[in-house]
């Protein structure tokens, strides 16, 4: 007689807010529904992860819920047995620090491994900063590229901007980068500095909060545009095509 086989979790991506307060209106009911049958998260902080599901009103008991932290600097061998419990049949959440879990985001490497352990993996929709960002911008989103964070030093970063602003104009492609928004001044300061007058640019800050702001011009308006994005989050896209 064969033994029965145990049936395995799954592994939901869960988007949480861009904005504080935004949940009511940015977070569909899909993600509720999910929240309130899961009782186990893999989370990048546990303290924002707590404060999130108790935003969604789902009625679950946060002093019920498992809660394992996973970053960059996780060890592989802990990614694996994070997720063990998805192998033994229970659900698990992962939940990143803001937006969706794995694009740009150390959830990637828990759905990389649930993926080699053959785990179910569901994505949720959720708000994604830089898609709402490349939607908002106006440009090019047929053909766009994605970097995450670009070099901090000043030599390093003029580098790799000028080398995305001749993709640009080359490929007609959109190019999409954030910053630490405390040094978003000067990610702005280096944009007008070195990109030609005629490339676009893009500022898309707080996406979905009260006090969204979203602007595309080309660099000769944005020089003439004295705002401050200090300790704001914001998405950066530049795009030099015709």
């Amino acid at each position: 007689m064969k033994e029965a086989t145990l049936e395995k979790g799954t592994v939901y991506l869960i988007p949480s807010v861009l904005a504080p307060d935004s949940a009511p209106t940015v977070i569909p009911e899909q993600i509720r529904d999910v929240v309130r049958k899961t009782d186990y998260y893999l989370v990048e902080n546990i303290r924002t992860a707590r404060r999130y599901i108790s935003s969604l009103k789902t009625g679950a008991v946060i002093e019920s819920l498992e809660f394992n932290e996973l970053d960059k600097k996780t060890p592989d061998h802990i990614v694996k047995k994070l997720l063990k419990p998805a192998c033994e049949g229970r659900s698990i959440g992962i939940i990143s620090e803001a937006g969706c879990p794995g694009v740009a985001d150390p959830g990637a490497r828990a759905v990389e491994e649930a993926h080699r352990l053959g785990l179910n993996v569901v994505p949720l929709t959720g708000p994604s900063s830089f898609l709402l960002a490349l939607m908002a911008s106006g440009f090019n989103g047929q053909s766009f590229e994605f970097h995450g964070y670009l070099p901090i030093k000043a030599g390093e970063r003029k580098k790799a901007l000028g080398k995305l602003e001749n993709d640009s104009r080359r490929n007609r492609k959109t190019q999409i980068f954030m910053e630490t928004p405390y040094r978003n001044d000067k990610m702005v300061e280096s944009i007008l500095a070195n990109c030609q007058a005629s490339t676009k640019l893009c500022i898309a800050v707080n996406i979905s909060g009260s006090d969204e702001f979203i602007y595309s011009a080309p660099i000769t308006e944005w020089k003439k545009l004295k705002r401050s994005f200090h300790k704001q989050p914001a998405v950066f896209l530049i795009y030099a095509g015709d």
